[in-house]
């Protein structure tokens, strides 16, 4: 999620874009990623932080939403909702987990 991240705000158009290793947990233990943005007062660095804002922040709660915390999943719904002409954002497929237990004691 941290390279997508990275990735989408390169797109959008920040400033400065890090993607790095480590955190401070260790190399090859985590990757973090971080931007900045030289704020100028102009139209076009005021729709660069509409944008690159809202991505950032919506990969993390969809992040969230994929590991089924609820709240995530609502916030996330609800822009699908509201956006659709803009994009759609997925949602995790919670199965049933009656059916997968009747499924695995067939299988038995």
């Amino acid at each position: 999620m941290a390279v997508q991240c990275f990735a989408g705000n390169i797109a959008r158009g920040m400033t400065m874009v890090v993607l790095s290793n480590g955190g401070g947990v260790g190399i090859g233990r985590s990757i973090n990623g971080g931007y900045g943005l030289v704020l100028d007062g102009s139209k076009r660095v005021d729709d660069i932080i509409r944008s690159a804002l809202e991505w950032d922040v919506l990969v993390g709660v969809s992040r969230r939403s994929w590991a089924r915390n609820e709240g995530a999943v609502k916030v996330i719904s609800d822009w699908n909702d509201d956006n659709a002409e803009r994009g759609h954002l997925t949602l995790p497929f919670i199965a049933d987990v009656e059916k997968l237990k009747g499924l695995l004691t067939k299988m038995d």
